[in-house]
């Protein structure tokens, strides 16, 4: 053997926190113990797998193809471990799912929720990445599915859509802004927005989007979800780019004014990402089939927007029937 799973762990845990010293602490090892391992790996595989710098360790090429295949790896003896949990302790699966803010904070939930008391043998961690991330870790086997919304590209992925996600502006209903048909979001950007934490991928999406236009967002204040946003906005303390379903949802408890976005990117592909489909667990290829089943139905999220949509629609129908009918007994009189 060249190398045994404490090898891989301890060379995954380097690569993640780039220290030898701090890698020796997590895996309880000496600092001696530890070194030793790895030139121990790189004297078995002929190359150096590290550069060793005076502010930590990084990885040589080789470094990081053994990287890829140590993670594949362990990701397989995870497989393999949630496999055997059956016959100790009832549980038959784990699938782990990497997906962005309004998947973690609004739909998942509900869906996951629903598929676990289906599936009571089958455990599930749910984690919020930013897209790149998430695309990175399928690529590098720490996750069985991604969820994420507009363009993906991943090479060597299987993309799979299952519905779509609207971006809207959400204002208080005395803001300047708040009757406003639709507005393109460069034009909110004189105003203070309330925004998500600095991890979340919403976050990363709209400073993007602001400095490729050479502006800046006059963040207020950020805070950890949708509805923190929302009860901020709905005081005034600023406006709040938020998806439809969050904005439309929170509608009905708050007083809040919800404005469209004229931008093409405001309506987003929500996608689920995989390295093959086929080689998913049965568990997670449930999960994956379920996913769709419950978007293709619409989530009550969608029903509300779709309920208010229509209720809208009505309300703008009767008050031009009105202006009409008033405009005729004017002209007649």
């Amino acid at each position: 053997m060249l190398f045994d799973l404490t090898d891989l762990r301890l060379f995954i845990l380097i690569a993640e926190l780039n220290s030898l010293t701090r890698s020796a602490e997590r895996m309880n090892l000496s600092l001696a113990a530890t070194s030793n391992r790895i030139k121990e790996l790189e004297s078995r595989f002929g190359t150096r797998l590290l550069y060793r710098e005076s502010k930590g360790v990084q990885l040589t090429p080789a470094g990081h193809t053994l990287l890829h295949h140590a993670q594949l790896f362990m990701q397989q003896v995870e497989h393999l471990k949630s496999d055997m949990q059956q016959y100790n302790n009832g549980i038959k699966g784990y699938i782990r799912i990497f997906a962005n803010t309004t998947a973690v904070t609004e739909f998942m939930p509900e869906i996951l929720g629903k598929f676990l008391a289906i599936h009571p043998q089958v455990n599930v961690a749910l984690e919020e990445r930013l897209n790149h991330d998430i695309l990175r870790g399928i690529q590098e086997g720490t996750a069985d599915i991604g969820i994420v919304a507009g363009p993906v590209q991943g090479e060597g992925l299987q993309i799979l859509n299952f519905s779509t996600d609207r971006l809207v502006l959400a204002t208080a209903l005395e803001h300047p802004l708040a009757g406003a048909g639709s507005i393109p979001f460069l034009d909110t950007l004189e105003y203070e927005h309330i925004g998500l934490h600095e991890g979340s991928t919403l976050h990363h999406f709209l400073n993007k989007i602001v400095s490729e236009h050479g502006q800046r967002l006059k963040l207020r204040i950020q805070v950890r979800s949708f509805e923190a946003m929302c009860r901020m906005i709905e005081t005034n303390v600023g406006i709040g780019i938020v998806p439809r379903s969050a904005a439309q949802r929170h509608q009905q408890t708050m007083q809040l004014a919800v404005v469209e976005l004229s931008d093409p990117w405001s309506v987003r592909e929500r996608s689920m990402v995989f390295q093959n489909i086929d080689t998913l667990s049965p568990h997670a290829r449930n999960l994956v089939d379920f996913i769709r089943e419950q978007m293709s139905q619409g989530t009550d999220d969608d029903k509300v927007v779709l309920l208010n949509t229509e209720k809208a629609e009505k309300t703008e129908k009767t008050e031009s029937t009105e202006k009409k009918s008033a405009a005729r007994q004017k002209k007649t009189a």
